[in-house]
């Protein structure tokens, strides 16, 4: 039993615990439900799916890992994709050349950094709380992008960005490599870097990471920074997956972002979280969504049955660490 307890305590099973069971669990009932769910057709579907939900989630990550929150993920990313659509229509729309469109992503990416950095630094430097300040910048992008279109859509592309959103490589969807990139990316910024190291202490307790002699304000400001590029590459994709760009693109998509987070192990108050586990957490449930999908049930339930499965895992997440400390052996 000791042996037992020790393998569930290993840091990697212990993160992987919460999504890992949701992921069994999802798998195993849909598969005695109907046959067709283990399918090529259905993990195509996933991997076609759920590139722009997980990059904004990787979005959402890192904030919340500090303790923060940033509620302006999609304005970032809807306006991000249309400063790509404003630069190729203005340079020559479906006829407009690679270049205009390489020139146009480093430009989109910069809105999306400048986002996150206005955001970074009023909260470091005034201390507000970060919902409030994503909540205003929320409202401006919105404000912003719904009086630059008139609240309408953006559209008209050349030719090669349609394989953006649509295009596969080896048979995988051209942006869930994206995808998988920048989650090795955020993994690797997270568990090998002195930002990672940093962002964990701040979302513990940042007064003692202050007095500890590590730069705050300055983590802070490059975490929501980091975010907005995150979220610039998600509105890319989203241009080029929907052929088109408006304000309110995915915009259901935050209050989910958020709900991947948690149940992918991250901790609601910071200090604690990781991009692996949250990238199976996404996988849970788009599987899930595909699922209900194959079921012929109504999209609205699938949402309503997301937060009853991350409930769900919590419960089954307390019960894992009830168990373990109850059933350790006495060590004194």
């Amino acid at each position: 039993m000791s042996a037992l307890l020790q393998r569930l305590n290993a840091p990697f099973v212990r993160d992987m615990a919460g999504p890992g069971f949701a992921f069994l669990a999802v798998l195993i009932a849909f598969s005695l439900a109907s046959p067709q769910f283990l399918s090529g057709a259905t993990f195509g579907s996933v991997a076609f799916q759920l590139p722009e939900l997980g990059l904004l989630t990787l979005a959402m990550l890192m904030p919340i890992i500090t303790g923060g929150f940033n509620l302006a993920v999609t304005f970032t990313a809807n306006l991000s994709g249309l400063t790509v659509a404003w630069i190729l229509r203005a340079n020559g729309g479906v006829d407009a050349s690679p270049m205009v469109f390489a020139i146009a992503v480093v430009a989109a990416i910069g809105v999306g950094a400048l986002a996150g950095f206005i955001m970074g630094l009023v909260i470091a430097f005034t201390r507000a709380h970060p919902i409030l300040v994503s909540l205003s910048m929320m409202i401006f992008l919105r404000g912003l992008g719904e009086f630059l279109t008139r609240g309408g859509d953006v559209s008209g592309f050349p030719d090669f960005v349609h394989p953006i959103g649509h295009g596969s490589i080896l048979g995988i969807p051209v942006p869930m490599l994206v995808f998988i990139l920048c989650v090795i990316a955020w993994h690797v910024v997270l568990t090998r870097s002195r930002l990672g190291f940093s962002t964990y202490m701040i979302g513990s307790n940042i007064e003692a990471t202050r007095y500890s002699g590590i730069n705050t304000r300055r983590v802070v400001i490059l975490v929501y920074t980091l975010s907005g590029v995150m979220c610039a590459i998600a509105g890319i994709i989203m241009m080029a997956r929907f052929n088109s760009v408006r304000v309110g693109h995915g915009e259901s998509y935050l209050l989910i972002t958020v709900l991947a987070c948690f149940l992918g192990g991250v901790h609601p108050d910071g200090g604690f979280g990781k991009a692996l586990p949250v990238f199976v957490a996404l996988i849970d449930l788009q599987m899930l969504s595909s699922g209900l999908n194959i079921l012929g049930a109504n999209q609205h339930l699938a949402t309503a049955v997301w937060g009853l499965l991350l409930i769900t895992v919590m419960i089954c997440r307390w019960l894992v660490l009830h168990v373990r400390f109850n059933l350790a052996p006495d060590r004194r």
